[in-house]
């Protein structure tokens, strides 16, 4: 598609945006689709450039654009929902959309095939939300989970940063292990949470088992949650990994992280805040795969998505919401105007295209994540109903054996018991 340039003149309708989730309200002969997001005001501006290009490009819809913090964002949309009052294009959490989807909420995508082109999205990515035959959301962007390493304090500490394209997880606790060791416990060699769903899904992929399966059950076994909980819990014995409550004080962004701090010299982070993390170590990081990818049963790294754009089936206006679904997801001209703020464009030609126009930083990301849509690569499927209780399950445990108040055995056979009761409602 040709560009046609972002300095344009205010869009003949505006969009209306806010805090806190109304509805729409067609007036005159125009539509006015609501569409809502969770996010901060840095992502609304960039949102707001595509749609008002969208909008001039489109005279007669307006779109009312509604945000809010993630905690609110799921209880808000839920409580619309329930009341009739559906928004018609909106951010679906990759953890909730089968709830949604099972309940006939969600438009299928697929009955809309000629207005919505997903021929540039990779396997990968085009069946992020697919559940059978029907697809309910297109990826808003792609992402996945990289290692972080400071090379600053690898060479300080005299440790050699590890071929992050063939390492395993005994590199990463040896090269823990020397930072911790040469810096008399002034530097943790590494550090990264046990009970975050995306750590251990790929963990578990790795070891032959998807977390959850296309059936919509748990395909994990007690033996490779343990062996999790010891990995981590071996490294923190020997000083490699921080003692029990260390994150528990620390705040959400790249500034506050430990790693920017220079109490840490390795973690797991979304490779989409990249870009972040290394403006907040000074330049300083290495960006690697997740140790175990070449030496392990199977890949266990997969394409994912910090959220999926999905439209609600009692939309008034679905045409008009797939044909914005289409420009945001297809014209390189409204992924100019987002960036990558929720991640890399899911059509690989548009991500290409844009790729030039970015910070060196989330080329790097970009790149990397590319490479990774060329290989092999396990599916992730969706999350069974159910499914979004298991990260608050894994969490209460995880910190449970992080103190020793209970072992990495007894640990994993409590989560999977619990995990299988809460997918069994």
């Amino acid at each position: 598609m040709k560009a046609a340039g972002l300095g344009l003149a205010a869009a003949p309708a505006l969009a209306a945006c806010g805090r806190g989730f109304g509805g729409d309200d067609d007036s005159g002969d125009g539509v006015t689709l609501n569409m809502v997001w969770w996010g901060d005001a840095a992502r609304a501006e960039k949102t707001q450039a595509a749609l008002d290009l969208f909008m001039e490009r489109n005279e007669g819809v307006a779109i009312e654009v509604e945000y809010q913090d993630s905690g609110p964002y799921q209880d808000k949309l839920a409580t619309r929902f329930a009341a009739g009052d559906a928004p018609d294009l909106m951010a679906m959490r990759m953890d909730s959309l089968r709830e949604y989807a099972d309940r006939g909420a969600l438009l299928d995508l697929g009955e809309y095939e000629g207005d919505l082109d997903l021929s540039g999205l990779s396997d990968s990515a085009a069946t992020l939300a697919a559940v059978g035959d029907s697809v309910f959301g297109v990826p808003a962007g792609l992402n996945t989970i990289g290692f972080v390493v400071r090379k600053d304090l690898a060479e300080q500490y005299g440790a050699d940063i590890p071929d992050g394209d063939t390492w395993g997880w005994d590199d990463l606790a040896a090269f823990a292990q020397t930072v911790s060791d040469a810096s008399g416990g002034e530097v943790y060699g590494t550090g990264f949470d046990a009970q975050t769903l995306a750590n251990i899904v790929v963990y578990c992929r790795q070891q032959g088992e998807d977390f959850f399966t296309e059936a919509g059950e748990l395909g994990i076994s007690a033996a490779t949650v343990q062996s999790w909980f010891e990995l981590i819990d071996g490294m923190r014995r020997s000083g490699a990994y921080p003692p029990a409550g260390f994150f528990e004080e620390i705040g959400g962004g790249p500034d506050q992280s430990y790693i920017a701090q220079g109490k840490l010299a390795s973690q797991i982070i979304p490779t989409n805040n990249f870009l972040g993390y290394n403006a907040a170590c000074g330049g300083s990081l290495a960006l690697l795969r997740i140790p175990g990818e070449t030496r392990s049963v199977r890949r266990g790294q997969s394409v994912d998505c910090p959220h999926l754009w999905s439209v609600a089936s009692a939309s008034k206006h679905p045409e008009e919401a797939v044909k914005l679904l289409e420009f945001l997801t297809n014209d390189p001209e409204a992924s100019l105007a987002t960036g990558t703020t929720r991640g890399v464009p899911a059509n690989a030609d548009v991500a290409e295209e844009i790729k030039p126009s970015l910070e060196p930083d989330d080329q790097l990301a970009t790149e990397y994540l590319m490479a990774l849509q060329e290989e092999e690569l396990p599916r992730s499927y969706t999350y069974p109903p159910g499914g979004s209780a298991i990260a608050d399950v894994l969490d209460v445990i995880a910190v449970e054996v992080e103190f020793g108040r209970t072992t990495p055995a007894d640990g994993a056979a409590q989560f999977i018991a619990e995990a299988e009761g809460a997918l069994a409602g």
